[in-house]
């Protein structure tokens, strides 16, 4: 033992802690019990170890530690790989898909915790080399929330007005409010969607939001997220009976149509509004010079 043993081991035990604090099985059911989670505490182990060692090899001034990093950077790029192709081999399985845009978000927020637990575990372990072991795990607490906030993104209901408008049939075309969801020419089938249907409307606030929710990835966490929630009247091989989601072209508007086991307004609105932005899927028209001079 010497005197970096205690620092290393206290930015590590953080860093571990930190990747629990951000790991967390909801509706979404990944990573699931328990092997897809011993998975990522174990890269968060190696991540935190890596963040620890790194300070106390510099003062040693052993400056290729930092290479140790950039490889890590790169090991940590091949997880996300690795959570892009699992996720999207389940999703062939899946009655509502998630949809490439939204595998591709969670691939990201995957890859991007290890980095935060590599910052945490660095940033601990230096403030205890430079103070004492009260004030590193004061900073660490500190660490934390910032997290917690980095880790909180928007939702719908941030950006969008979400109402109930129940489904009707313009001869055989389905529609929500004045959107035109698809056809369905068999009587029996329209019944069903009545019945068990139903169709929500959802308004952007501004101008941006209109290409934000355009963005057919968006649109199909939309319907992924409430047949996970509300579950889904449908099974394999019946096309009619698939949740869709259609643009009013006019004034960028969104039709939303389900099909929940569950057929609950309220609880619909909720989980519609619960429905995470997708980093992917966000656009800034408003940014773009031609609009500012415009």
């Amino acid at each position: 033992m010497n005197e970096y043993t205690y620092p290393i081991l206290f930015g590590v035990i953080i860093g571990v802690i930190a990747r629990l604090f951000m790991l967390r099985t909801d509706y979404r059911q990944y990573p699931t019990y328990l092997h897809g989670k011993i998975i990522h505490i174990s890269l968060g182990f190696i991540a935190g170890a890596l963040g620890a060692v790194a300070v106390p090899a510099i003062m040693e001034k052993e400056f290729t530690a930092v290479t140790f990093l950039t490889l890590a950077a790169s090991q940590f790029r091949e997880v996300r790989n690795m959570e892009r192709n699992t996720l999207s081999e389940l999703d062939s399985y899946e009655l509502v898909p998630r949809g490439k845009t939204y595998i591709e978000g969670i691939a990201v927020a995957f890859e991007g915790r290890n980095y935060l637990v590599i910052m945490t575990s660095l940033f601990s372990t230096t403030l205890y080399l430079i103070t004492n072991v009260w004030v590193s795990f004061l900073g660490s607490l500190l660490l934390f929330l910032a997290i917690r906030k980095l880790m909180s993104g928007s939702t719908l209901k941030d950006i969008v007005e979400i109402e109930h408008s129940p489904l009707h049939f313009e001869g055989a075309g389905l529609h929500v409010d004045n959107i035109y969801i698809m056809n369905i020419g068999l009587e029996a089938r329209q019944k069903e969607i009545l019945k068990y249907g139903m169709g929500f409307v959802l308004t952007p606030k501004n101008f941006n939001i209109r290409s934000t929710i355009a963005n057919l990835g968006q649109r199909q966490a939309i319907l992924h997220d409430v047949s996970v929630s509300l579950g889904v009247f449908r099974d394999s091989g019946t096309p009619a009976l698939t949740p869709l989601i259609k643009r009013d072209l006019d004034d960028g508007r969104i039709g939303v149509f389900i099909l929940p086991q569950e057929k609950d307004v309220d609880k619909a609105i909720r989980t519609i509004g619960q429905v995470p932005v997708l980093e992917n899927a966000i656009r800034i028209p408003s940014e773009s010079k031609a609009n500012q001079k415009g």
